[in-house]
């Protein structure tokens, strides 16, 4: 192909696409440097009546529910809607959220356990503590840099908590002991490749600068796109102004011949106009060149950024869920921590004296002292990579385990697995797999003789529909009014795509993956066309 034909191809390939896509490119990136910082944004709510229908509470969806505590006479149900007192019908409801920092975000409960005559509650940003009986939630002092707690978990006299790093242990509720848990059998120092990607996406594979040049790299997409656009209307701008000149000039010209003694008034504002257009003109120029500029030199990153965030979602996210790959020495990974941000749930077995950890890798067992390498259990239920929401014990051979992959029912000590609705021994599937499965479990709660499961689209639903109604008492005003939602989990939204699935449908489930090939084309034709153009041009001129 002639170099003119490509230059003519690329110019193509960088216009109409930027057009379409400029809008939601700089939606991605101001919502992704607010992931970015996810602390300094926690007290910010967003009122859920701004936001479309499918964000509105219904039936206790939207991971409403994470699980439940029994306490003497009464229960708590917690979850993203924080904590909650109620009784076994869910009839009476008394907000239990009072002491959490002001923000939604701040009252994202993982796990509420019992100890020692006093509540625990693992949340999003740290170890709380709190009287069953009065007072206010007050935050914990633990031994961890990242205090995002995973699980709470009781072994004999000892209350244990597990944060994605580590297993901290105490036998007062004050005074913590952290624990590195071994390494297990056969361990590489490997990562997954979806951790990775995640992690040079968001840029915290180097740490806090790599965070602060991600958070650069959106507001130069935000420069780019606006930039962009400016230069497509820019053209339009001043050939309407030389048109509203010539119009004017010819129409004034006809109706005065003689220019009035003391100079023609008409002339003079012909005059301003043709400078106006002039700094138009100057303007459209040092709009292109900081536009070329930026764009050549963050072309690069700008790929990376782009190629690692379309395989955060599906379809590109089947191909690498379940891949590990070495880590990169020197990186926010390059931890002797064998077990790095990998750590999920956990579950004390006492029956057979033993740990059973639910991880990012998949489940291990470990003996009671922590003192030999963990081993991964034979065979285990399918968790989804979003994680285990559900790790409940159904006797001293079963546990219920749930995740966005559906529910099972799994017996460690043989490794038989059955799936809970359908009752079928499970088949792990050969090849590639759809991340997420029908039934996506984000809860369960046992309220004396009631139980239900929730599924996170559908909302609450009957463990036992024949013997339990179908759907829980509806969610009380109070509790929709009090339970916004975070500017984080808004952002998170907007930057997965799945704020425009009442516009789309499903098809949402692509809008990321086609976006970011939409940006790379954008990006690749940009850079070539500067390269074949304008760098060409600067080099003659030299």
């Amino acid at each position: 192909m002639a170099r003119k034909n490509w230059i003519k191809t690329f110019k193509k390939l960088h216009k109409w696409p930027v057009i379409i896509i400029a809008f939601i490119a700089i939606l991605f990136a101001a919502s992704g440097i607010v992931m970015n910082h996810r602390q300094l944004f926690s007290g910010v709510d967003v009122s859920r009546n701004l936001l479309p229908k499918n964000y509105k509470y219904k039936n206790w969806n939207l991971a409403t529910v994470r699980g439940s505590v029994q306490l003497e006479e009464t229960h708590l149900i917690y979850g993203n809607i924080g904590v909650w007192k109620t009784d076994n019908d869910l009839k009476k409801l008394e907000d239990f959220n009072q002491g959490f920092p002001k923000g939604i975000d701040n009252r994202k409960i993982y796990s509420i356990i019992q100890f020692n005559d006093e509540l625990f509650a693992g949340t999003q940003l740290g170890l709380y503590k709190r009287s069953k009986t009065g007072g206010l939630w007050q935050k914990q002092e633990i031994p961890v840099n990242k205090e995002r707690i995973a699980d709470l978990e009781i072994k004999d006299n000892k209350l244990l908590v597990l944060t994605r790093h580590y297993l901290l242990e105490s036998t007062d509720g004050q005074n913590f002991r952290k624990i590195q848990l071994p390494e297990p059998v056969n361990f590489q120092r490997k990562a997954g490749l979806f951790n990775t990607f995640w992690e040079i996406h968001s840029g915290e594979l180097f740490g806090l600068a790599g965070k602060l040049f991600v958070d650069l790299l959106g507001l130069v997409t935000i420069l780019l796109s606006v930039t962009g656009l400016l230069h497509f209307i820019f053209p339009q701008w001043i050939k309407r102004r030389k048109k509203k000149v010539r119009t004017k000039g010819s129409v004034e010209d006809a109706s005065h011949p003689l220019p009035p003694r003391g100079g023609n008034r008409n002339l003079k504002v012909a005059g301003k106009e043709a400078v106006s257009i002039d700094k138009l003109v100057r303007t459209k120029k040092q709009n292109l060149n900081w536009h070329n500029v930026v764009g050549y030199v963050f072309a690069l990153f700008l790929l990376i950024n782009t190629f690692s965030g379309m395989h955060l979602r599906p379809p590109f996210l089947i191909a690498i869920a379940n891949k590990q790959v070495g880590i990169i020495p020197g990186t926010h990974l390059d931890s002797p921590n064998p077990w790095f941000d990998k750590l999920r749930r956990i579950h004390w077995d006492a029956a057979n004296r033993r740990y059973i950890f639910s991880t990012a890798d998949g489940f291990y067992f470990a003996d009671e002292y922590l003192s030999e390498k963990l081993v991964p259990a034979p065979a285990q239920p399918p968790v989804s990579v979003m994680g285990c929401n559900v790790l409940e014990a159904i006797d001293d051979n079963h546990l219920l385990v749930g995740s966005f992959s559906g529910m099972y029912i799994w017996n460690p000590n043989n490794g038989r697995t059955a799936d809970l609705f359908t009752g079928k021994p499970y088949l792990r599937p050969e090849g590639m797999a759809r991340p997420i499965g029908a039934n996506t479990v984000a809860g369960f709660v046992q309220l004396g003789d009631n139980a239900w499961w929730f599924d996170y689209s559908r909302g609450a639903i009957a463990l036992n529909e024949q013997n339990h109604p179908a759907t829980m008492v509806a969610m009380p005003d109070e509790m929709r009014r009090a339970s916004p939602m975070s500017l984080w989990n808004l952002a998170l939204e907007i930057h997965t795509g799945r704020i425009f699935e009442h516009l789309v449908g499903s098809f949402y489930i692509l809008f990321v993956s086609l976006a970011g090939i939409c940006f790379m084309l954008v990006i690749i034709s940009g850079f070539f066309l500067w390269w074949m153009t304008f760098r060409k041009k600067r080099v003659k001129k030299r």
